[in-house]
């Protein structure tokens, strides 16, 4: 039987979403994922998401990396599920949903789709940058330039020495338009257009260096602006706010 999916992308990190509160899909089916996946015999997608039933919030986001395996918090990926939800009639302009690392509201705002992050406490320096937990792990390293680095090999090395599991690598700058970023991304292992929580996580790292003192900081990223709100008390970071647009690129049938 066809299996109907949705091509989505937030800010350039594009994912197939797929309607599965029938629970129809083969989620322990590692290569089915990394085929859909491939850019080259696939649909092409930095990751794959499952909307299914869950009791207390109004969808559960399951999200598995390009790779086929399980993945942390995804950022853009929950915005475009919320996205596929307002449209499928599961939510309105409001509403909650349950991701791997918990509960995440969601809302939307002018033509925008915006969703909280967790609190994010879980920050380290170290020799390569900071690391930061907002989801998923990433170590944010601040760079003059990032226009011509290369980001697939630094990154690779990065993520490889970081830890057995790996980390999102994110290169940050800041000059006169304000902070641009790029990313390498586990899972994918290359570097995406955009990333959610990498974006949470420089905007973290942005005010514990003290590079600005705002409680809303824009990150461009080579696939378009998000924006970050979040409210530092104490040693943790609350209120934390992911936003930016979201475009359902076309729908399709699997098999």
């Amino acid at each position: 039987m066809a299996l109907e999916f949705f091509k989505y992308h937030g800010t350039g990190n594009d994912f197939i979403v797929v309607d599965d509160r029938h629970e129809q899909f083969e989620c322990q089916n590692q290569s089915l994922i990394q085929d859909l996946c491939d850019r080259h015999f696939g649909v092409g997608a930095d990751g794959l998401i499952l909307i299914q039933n869950q009791a207390g919030v109004h969808f559960k986001m399951r999200y598995f990396n390009a790779d086929g395996l399980p993945g942390s918090m995804c950022g853009n990926g929950g915005r475009c599920a919320v996205h596929l939800a307002k449209e499928l009639g599961i939510i309105g302009q409001e509403g909650e949903f349950e991701a791997p690392d918990g509960r995440h509201h969601a809302r939307m705002i002018n033509g925008k789709i915006s969703i909280s992050i967790n609190d994010v406490s879980e920050i380290k320096p170290m020799e390569m940058g900071l690391f930061v937990h907002t989801g998923s792990p990433h170590v944010i390293c601040f760079y003059q330039d990032i226009a011509d680095l290369d980001v697939d090999e630094i990154g690779r090395k990065m993520r490889q020495e970081f830890s057995e599991q790996g980390a999102n690598i994110n290169f940050v700058m800041q000059n006169h338009d304000g902070f641009k970023m790029r990313t390498y991304e586990r899972g994918v292992e290359a570097e995406t257009l955009s990333c959610g929580t990498g974006a949470t996580a420089a905007a973290v790292a942005i005010l514990e260096t003290g590079r600005s003192q705002d409680s809303s900081i824009e990150l461009n990223t080579r696939g378009g602006r998000l924006e970050v709100g979040l409210q530092k008390q104490g040693s943790t970071y609350k209120n934390v706010w992911l936003t930016g647009p979201v475009v359902q690129v076309y729908r399709g049938f699997i098999g």
